[in-house]
């Protein structure tokens, strides 16, 4: 460790101790208990957002769609439907819905990673997804992770909404001691070994020099399941909260599990008997079903920020598919026109 970051982690530490807040102190031994018993990472891959910036208001970058999505189109995709919607919904005046349109437009066409609208940057965001690991396993969720302040189980409940929207990416904000050894540790990284091709290794070592700076984004929950040769396989996508991980598994189990992969009745009966058990244990981590084994995991992502702000998709990230039309055609006066 240098002396700089020696004197940050310290700094930290100081801080810490001035607030004298319980609940801070709470969180980091959970961190630093979770750093003794899963030490190692195991990545999982590039995960896409859309951020934003107004020059108006300040040089701050804010998270818009969370950083959730596995292909860079995913994330253009869902900026172009806020841009259409808001042109709809909440645009009043012939001009803010032209510049708002001429987006849009911009992003049926193209695979572009920024538009500007009305003075807004909206930029695809690129961040890489990990979780700790140990002899047990990847982490399940700490004591000290937020829940619900409401913890239903109804399928027709409100998702609780994600902690990364409108979260500031500062590369300066570190959230306790554990966090900026954290960030310590991963300034340097970079993919490496076989696995990765040589493109996608060489444009880590890239982004290392282009994007020094790093932002950890607030933990997500995620549902795991253990493989055949021991490994474990994401099921679903990313939650912020462990409970809504946890219902994540129970409505799989319940209903959405029978109908998508077409259940016989005896597997169909099993399956939702299985959920309601697991349902019964409240704030259970880890469930067996059949010779499956599912666990709750915790996962952290981080973003990596230049000079420019933060990271857009690399030249080696995949896409399934390219940009298309998924609106119908507006006009300035917000007249919709349903094309064949």
């Amino acid at each position: 460790m240098d002396d700089d970051w020696r004197q940050q982690i310290d700094a930290l530490h100081e801080e810490l101790v001035r607030r004298d807040d319980p609940a801070a102190w709470v969180r980091e031994h959970d961190a630093m208990e979770a750093s003794l018993r899963y030490p190692d990472f195991a990545l999982r891959g590039p995960v896409f957002g859309v951020a934003v910036r107004d020059p108006r208001v300040g040089a701050e970058w804010r998270v818009l769609k969370p950083l959730v999505d596995g292909m860079p189109q995913m994330a253009r995709d869902s900026l172009q439907s806020y841009l259409f919607l808001t042109a709809k919904d909440d645009t009043v005046g012939r001009a803010v819905r032209r510049e708002l349109l001429a987006a849009v437009r911009m992003l049926e066409r193209e695979a572009v990673n920024e538009v500007e609208a009305c003075g807004m940057r909206y930029r695809v965001v690129r961040g890489d997804e990990f979780a700790r690991a140990g002899e047990g396993g990847l982490e399940p969720p700490r004591p000290t992770d937020p829940e619900p302040v409401e913890r239903s189980w109804e399928r027709k409940a409100r998702a609780t909404r994600s902690r990364d929207i409108q979260f500031v990416l500062d590369p300066e904000r570190v959230d306790g001691p554990a966090a900026g050894a954290l960030k310590l540790g991963l300034q340097d990284f970079a993919y490496s070994g076989a696995r990765f091709p040589s493109a996608v290794r060489a444009d880590s070592e890239r982004a290392v020099a282009t994007h020094p700076e790093l932002v950890l984004l607030p933990a997500g929950f995620g549902l795991v399941e253990r493989g055949a040769h021991g490994g474990w396989r994401p099921r679903g996508v990313l939650m912020p909260t462990p409970h809504d991980a946890r219902r994540m598994l129970y409505d799989g189990m319940a209903e959405m599990w029978a109908l998508l992969y077409r259940f016989d009745e005896a597997t169909r009966a099993r399956y939702a008997a299985a959920a309601e058990e697991f349902r019964a244990l409240d704030r259970a981590d880890e469930f067996r079903v059949d010779d499956r084994l599912f666990r709750i995991c915790r996962v952290e992502r981080m973003v990596r920020m230049g000079a420019e702000g933060p990271e857009t998709p690399r030249p080696s990230d995949v896409d399934e598919y390219g940009p298309m039309k998924m609106h119908p055609t507006m006009d300035e006066d917000g007249t919709l026109t349903y094309d064949d």
